[in-house]
């Protein structure tokens, strides 16, 4: 069975910066993909619906970003560690949210797997970044 835990969240002032990490217990660390998505305060949790933010390939090759926080944010996986980290700066308002980390054991590196809640299998349990304005 496979295991992501979240950790790093907590309270943060707009414009600070927050590193969010993930565990992954996956024997084969070294071929999954992992995403970072999002669900703000007042939605339904619902990881299926979730934001996509950020996601990086199984050989850290390939990284994608939102729009909204590309720039700002950077993805990043340490395969020895077997985690993935998410660097976010210049933090806004918006940004606050229950934020998930999601993994899955494919080789496909196009935005449209690596963006979609529907390509990965594994999720953690979110962790909380509110955002003080």
């Amino acid at each position: 069975q496979v295991q992501l835990v979240e950790s790093g969240g907590g309270l943060v002032q707009a414009g600070g910066s927050l590193r969010l990490s993930c565990a992954v217990s996956a024997r084969t660390f070294s071929s999954y993909a992992v995403g970072w998505f999002r669900q703000a305060p007042g939605k339904e949790r619902d990881i299926r619906t979730s934001d996509f933010v950020a996601a990086i390939n199984w050989n850290g090759e390939t990284t994608y970003y939102s729009d909204s926080v590309k720039g700002r944010y950077t993805v990043s996986r340490d395969d020895a560690k077997k985690t993935v980290s998410l660097h976010m700066t210049s933090l806004r308002p918006d940004a606050a949210a229950v934020y998930y980390c999601a993994a899955d054991e494919y080789y496909s590196s196009s935005f449209g797997h690596l963006s979609s809640t529907c390509e990965y299998e594994y999720w953690g349990q979110g962790t909380q970044v509110p955002v003080s304005s």
